[in-house]
């Protein structure tokens, strides 16, 4: 069977393969983006997600069309707050970056300005060296 195959029929069942896969990727961005949506009201979404499961191609291709550029700020607007919570956690994990030394010289920099007073200074300053 295998054997009947042309080198056209083999590419056309890739190309069909391929464009399948695209479109469950279309549709699953789609209803991703429907869900996400902070500026859709619940009746809205409703609506579109209606749309797009009783006609499909046209859901998708409208909704392409009308909140593309949306798509495109909410997938960016995720990638900024996905990167945001990634170096909050790295440096979370990582602890202060800054030194001792560092430390105590901005504290007393604060102490200078008149923003923390002595005992203050003497509590955060027992915490960077680590003495009770």
């Amino acid at each position: 069977m295998l054997a009947d195959w042309q080198v056209g029929e083999v590419f056309l069942a890739m190309l069909w393969f391929t464009l399948f896969f695209i479109w469950i990727w279309l549709l699953i961005s789609v209803f991703a983006d429907i869900f996400r949506s902070h500026d859709l009201g619940g009746f809205a979404k409703f609506l579109w997600v209606v749309f797009v499961i009783v006609f499909p191609y046209l859901g998708v291709f409208v909704y392409l069309i009308a909140r593309g550029n949306k798509m495109a700020e909410h997938a960016a607007e995720a990638a900024r707050m996905q990167d945001a919570a990634a170096r909050a956690y790295i440096r979370d994990a990582a602890g202060s970056s800054a030194s001792p030394t560092e430390e105590l010289a901005r504290l007393a920099d604060l102490r200078d300005r008149g923003v923390i007073d002595d005992t203050e200074f003497a509590r955060l300053k027992a915490n960077v060296v680590g003495a009770p």
